[in-house]
């Protein structure tokens, strides 16, 4: 029970992650330049994850949320709004 449990709280938090990854995104690019590239790669990412999760059992919950929660900082740093606005605070 216990691995179901912490194989559901990790799938909630990749579902939680990638929609606030999505909402995110649109509200700054809109829909003409949503990184649908990245989303697809975030979604691939939590599902191995997941995965992962569900196979070893001594994968802690709070490391796996972790990782994926660093996982979606960082695809979120390379998206084009984010690069742009990076760009404009330098010069």
């Amino acid at each position: 029970m216990k691995k179901t449990l912490g194989t559901i709280i990790t799938a909630a938090a990749v579902v939680f992650v990638t929609a606030t990854f999505g909402f995110a995104e649109y509200a700054a690019a809109g829909a003409a330049e949503f990184p649908y590239f990245q989303l697809g790669m975030l979604i691939v990412g939590g599902l191995l994850l997941v995965q992962l999760k569900r196979k070893y059992q001594k994968m802690y919950t709070t490391e796996a949320v972790g990782a994926f929660a660093l996982y979606g900082v960082l695809m979120a740093l390379f998206t084009n709004p984010v690069i742009e606005l990076v760009k404009t605070i330098v010069t």
